[in-house]
C-alpha cells in the first residue's frame, strides 16, 4: 500500500535519539531548550515552547490568552478536530467561519460577514484560528487587519506548515498572530514522533505556556513566594498540565529540522508533478495563495464529479494507493450537533468536503508511484 503520509527517518534521526537514550537526561534535559531554540531561530520567532502534541499546545495557547467561561473562539470547520476542541477545554464556546474551496483555508470575505453579525449581537470572539490547512498559509493579513480593530486575538494552526512562507515570510514568526502552532506527528513535514510547539513574540503568553505545559510549577526563585527554600523547593502558580516534551523526541526533532527545508522542496516538486500529470482531468487542486509558499503537507484534489468520489476511494484503496479525506467538517461531527451545530451552517465547508479526495504526498515518493496513483486516477475517471 502506498500511504498517504510518511514520516522520513534517516540513520542521523536514529543516532540522535540513541545519543539521549545513553544520555543521563531522558527529559528535562538539554534537547527540549536545544529544539525550542532551533524552532526559534528557523522561523523568526522570539519564543519557542515545546510539548507533547500540537493539541497540547493549542490547549495552553488558549489558555495563556485567558480564554474561559463566557469567551467564544472562531476556527476553521476543515480541521482537524483539536483546533475546535482547544476553545471546549477551557469551557468557553466554539463557533466557525466557512472556507474559501481554493485553497480549503478559512475566507477572510465570510469572516468579514461574520463579524458584522457578531458586533450587532454582541457575540464578538475573544480568538480567531486560522488553520493552515495542507500547508497553504491562510490570507493573514487580511485576517488580521479584519480582527485587529476589535482587539481580537489570533492563534495560527500551522500544524501542516512549518517550512511555509506566508508573504516571503516564515510560517511561525507571528507577524500577524499572537502565537502560531506547529505538529511533529510523523506524517507532518519534520516529525519528533508525537509532539508540539508553540511560537510567539510575547514575553509573557511564553512564559505563561511554559508554566501551564509543565504543573502549573515554577523553580525559578524570582517568582517565588518563598524564594529562600532549598534547591528541592518548587511553587505550583496556576493549575497546569504534564504536557511536556521529552528529549527523546527532542532530538528526533533537531534531526529532522536540519532537513525541513530539503522536505519540503521535495513536497512542492511532487506537487508539481501531480499538476502536470494530472492536467486536462475533471479536478481542481487544492492550491497555496500567490504569495506564499506551502509546506505541501497534504495534496489535496476537487473532483468535478463528486458522485464518483466514493468508487474512487475504495477502487484506489483496492489498487494499493492509500487516498484520503481531509477533513470531515468538525461542526457535522455527532459531538459538535449535540452543541447545536447542524448541516447547511457553513456551505462551503460542506460542499468542498463532499468534493475533495487526499492523494499519497511525501519525500519518498517514487516517480514511478506518482505516475501509478496518476494512471490509476485517470482510468476511473474516464
Amino acid at each position: 500500500m502506498i500511504p498517504y503520509g510518511k514520516q522520513d527517518i534517516n540513520q542521523t534521526d536514529i543516532d540522535a535519539v540513541i545519543n539521549v537514550l545513553k544520555s543521563d537526561y531522558l527529559t528535562q534535559g538539554p534537547k527540549v531548550p536545544e529544539f525550542e531554540q532551533a524552532i526559534s531561530q528557523y522561523v523568526g520567532a522570539v519564543h519557542a515552547v515545546a510539548v507533547n502534541s500540537a493539541t497540547s499546545a493549542l490547549h495552553i495557547a488558549c489558555l495563556a490568552l485567558n480564554i474561559g467561561e463566557g469567551d467564544i473562539v472562531w476556527t476553521s470547520p476543515i480541521t482537524f478536530v483539536a483546533s475546535a476542541n482547544c476553545a471546549l477545554y477551557c469551557g468557553a464556546k466554539i463557533d466557525f467561519v466557512d472556507i474559501d474551496p481554493i485553497t480549503g483555508n478559512m475566507c477572510p470575505k465570510a469572516l468579514a460577514q461574520k463579524l458584522k453579525i457578531a458586533l450587532k449581537e454582541g457575540q464578538l470572539p475573544k480568538v480567531v484560528i486560522p488553520v493552515h490547512m495542507a500547508g497553504h498559509s491562510c490570507d493573514m493579513q487580511a485576517i488580521n487587519q479584519l480582527l485587529t480593530p476589535y482587539n481580537i486575538h489570533i492563534i495560527e494552526d500551522a500544524s501542516h506548515a512549518i517550512g511555509g512562507q506566508y508573504q516571503q515570510t516564515p510560517i511561525g514568526q507571528c507577524q500577524y498572530s499572537d502565537i502560531t502552532i506547529f505538529s511533529f506527528h510523523p506524517v507532518k513535514i519534520i516529525t519528533s514522533a508525537e509532539g508540539g510547539m508553540a511560537t510567539t513574540n510575547d514575553q509573557n503568553l511564553a512564559d505563561s505556556m511554559r508554566l501551564l505545559r509543565s504543573h502549573g510549577i515554577t523553580k525559578q526563585p524570582e517568582k517565588m513566594l518563598r524564594s529562600n527554600e532549598g534547591d528541592w523547593y518548587y511553587e505550583q502558580h496556576q493549575l497546569g498540565m504534564n504536557y511536556r516534551m521529552t528529549d527523546l523526541n527532542a532530538a528526533l526533532g533537531l534531526s529532522q529540522l536540519v532537513r525541513v527545508d530539503e522536505f519540503v522542496a521535495q513536497r512542492n516538486r511532487l506537487a508539481q508533478a501531480y499538476h502536470s500529470c494530472l492536467n486536462g482531468l475533471a479536478i481542481e487542486h487544492v492550491s497555496p495563495l500567490s504569495d506564499s509558499y506551502s509546506a505541501r503537507h497534504l495534496h489535496i484534489i476537487r473532483l468535478g464529479n463528486a458522485s464518483k468520489r466514493r468508487m474512487i476511494f475504495d477502487a484506489m484503496r483496492a489498487a494499493g494507493i492509500q487516498v484520503h479525506v481531509h477533513y470531515f467538517p468538525v461542526h457535522l461531527q455527532p459531538y459538535y450537533l449535540n452543541l447545536g451545530f447542524k448541516a447547511g451552517d457553513f456551505k462551503q465547508a460542506e460542499q468542498f468536503y463532499e468534493q475533495i479526495l487526499t492523494l499519497p504526498l511525501y519525500p519518498e515518493l517514487t516517480t514511478a508511484q506518482l505516475e501509478y496513483i496518476c494512471a490509476t486516477l485517470k482510468g476511473l475517471l474516464e
